[in-house]
């Protein structure tokens, strides 16, 4: 920690200060060598993490303004990156019912473990977003430690430097002086100017400079960066960032999860390349040429969660999606995903017949998905208490469900009516005849069977589908601030590579020119313009030997 003291111009630096603010005199006792303090990147003002005794707030700030640290932070991030790659993440997945069973089966022991850890969901953990928070403080805090004293610096310079601060730069020049000291600084000042530079003048002393604002290049690089975390952790809030798929058979419609809209598969069509499009190698297969989802987007304007009342949807966009032309509305997307080729039951109007009397009820319409949960059958009430959509029995003898697809959908019902006790009796009905018959519908339904039945008259109030579509349904209100935060970090980076900060300082003391010049970087280019003004003003000298050669930089 370096001491607190004044400098021998009257200036009060704050603690920690290398140069003195006002004169740039060095205030710590530099080697013989004359190497530049590392802090003139600065001007060698204090910065909030040089503070001495510091606190519980100032060691926080300490730890978070350290570069170090923030190196390790980036590469732990990276390394905790790596580790949510070797397997595919849950989120990848379509339908994943049982993740732990998924990876024990593909990838064995190895996959037990990695899921038991956690890194199937790597970035959506705990530890992921905490380093990225963390980073984003570093990148705050590191700036802000910085920046200021920065611009305190550069706000406030001084014209007229002490010499040691002067032949302690990288390009040095000490001489003589010309006779007409004033007419000589106007010369030298205008050929600077040409050079695109401002000057300054304080009786027979000079500042040029040139470029400053590159010097603010590594802090926009920070505040898009800064930008770019925020908007990568807000696609962890759901109404931001949304990324799931649905699948809809033909004529089906189907609420998109989380949300009030509702997707309806009007019509699916796929076409395939002719055996003449194909290579040889490929003539015989079948291979897409375009598939494409005539669909219409819906909102629920009412009823959207009365469980006993159907949603009431408006209709609000139809399009037709195709791989790479989205339905796009309000920022949620649907995109083409992937289709499959199978016949599978979509709805059933069946018919409700009293077998003492003969009369005939309905038909009513059974969906497979999304059925209603009570139906008015003449003077019937009935209602849905269980739906399974591949029936099966388990070890138990029980009820149990194979899968989601309506294989071989049952559904149970609790018909009240005449003729029935006041707490109704349980049917169960099988849509399709082959189950009828396999699971053994009338013994399941025992003495209600010779009362009512549930039957579809003829095929016509059967619908198919021939095509299910699968849909990518996407949300990221994120992404427009990620390309803003990207945009801005190329402009910094722009900023600090493509142009240079330069200073240059000279003062007549005894008939003698000092001259001192500084940049962040491209001491050589520095070096030819400060010749080249000397040369224009009469002080012949070769471009090398400004070197400051005692300098490091």
């Amino acid at each position: 920690m370096f001491s607190n003291t004044k400098c021998e111009c009257g200036h009060q630096n704050h603690i920690g200060t290398v140069l003195c603010e006002a004169c740039g005199k060095p205030l710590i006792e530099l080697p013989d060598d004359g190497q530049m303090p590392s802090e003139m990147r600065y001007d060698g003002v204090a910065r909030r993490s040089q503070k001495s005794n510091p606190g519980v707030i100032d060691r926080i700030w300490n730890f978070f303004s350290s570069v170090k640290i923030a190196v390790w932070l980036i590469v732990l991030t990276l390394i905790g990156a790596s580790l949510g790659t070797v397997y595919p993440q849950e989120n990848t997945f379509l339908n994943l019912d049982d993740p732990a069973a998924y990876y024990k089966e593909n990838y064995g022991n190895v996959g037990v473990i990695y899921h038991a850890l956690g890194l199937t969901r790597t970035y959506q953990s705990w530890w992921f977003i905490g380093l990225l928070v963390m980073i984003g403080t570093s990148l705050v805090v590191c700036s802000l430690d910085r920046v200021l004293p920065l611009y305190r610096a550069l706000a406030r310079q001084q014209i007229r430097k002490h010499p040691q601060f002067l032949t302690r730069q990288p390009v040095v020049y000490t001489g003589p002086a010309p006779k007409e000291q004033a007419v000589w600084l106007d010369s030298f000042g205008k050929h600077l100017k040409k050079k695109r530079y401002r000057v300054w003048r304080d009786a027979d002393a000079l500042l040029a400079e040139k470029n400053r604002f590159s010097r603010w290049g590594p802090y926009i690089n920070h505040i898009g960066l800064i930008i770019f975390l925020l908007a990568v952790l807000a696609r962890g809030v759901p109404a931001w960032h949304m990324d799931k798929y649905i699948s809809l058979d033909d004529g089906e419609t189907a609420q998109i999860p989380d949300t009030d809209y509702y997707a309806k598969n009007e019509k699916f069509t796929v076409e395939y390349y002719t055996d003449a499009e194909l290579p040889p190698s490929l003539k015989g297969t079948a291979r897409p040429k375009l598939f494409n989802t005539r669909a219409t987007l819906y909102v629920c304007t009412a009823a959207c969660n009365d469980l006993t009342k159907p949603p009431v949807l408006k209709p609000v966009d139809t399009h037709d999606i195709q791989v790479n032309h989205p339905l796009s509305y309000h920022g949620l997307k649907l995109y083409q995903y992937d289709f499959a080729q199978q016949v599978r039951l979509i709805s059933v109007a069946p018919m409700l017949t009293n077998k003492k009397t003969g009369e005939k009820y309905g038909p009513f319409t059974l969906t497979m998905r999304n059925p209603a949960l009570t139906y008015k059958v003449g003077p019937y009430t009935l209602e849905l208490k269980d739906l399974f959509m591949d029936f099966g029995l388990d070890k138990q003898g029980r009820p149990m469900t194979k899968s989601r697809d309506p294989n071989a959908p049952a559904f149970v019902f609790l018909i009240k009516g005449p003729d029935l006790p006041a707490t109704g009796e349980t049917y169960i009905y099988f849509p399709k005849e082959n189950d009828k018959v396999k699971f053994k519908q009338d013994v399941l339904n025992r003495a209600i069977q010779d009362k009512l039945e549930i039957h579809v008259a003829s095929m016509k109030n059967v619908s198919f589908s021939e095509y299910t579509t699968f849909l990518n349904v996407r949300v990221d209100r994120a992404m427009p601030f990620v390309w803003v935060g990207a945009g801005i970090f190329m402009v910094g980076v722009v900023m600090g590579f493509y142009w240079q900060h330069r200073r240059i300082w000279l003062r007549f003391d005894d008939e003698v020119l000092t001259l001192g010049a500084h940049t962040n970087k491209n001491n050589f280019g520095l070096r030819n313009e400060v010749a080249a003004a000397l040369n224009k003003t009469g002080i012949s000298i070769p471009a090398k030997s400004l070197d400051n050669r005692r300098s490091t930089h």
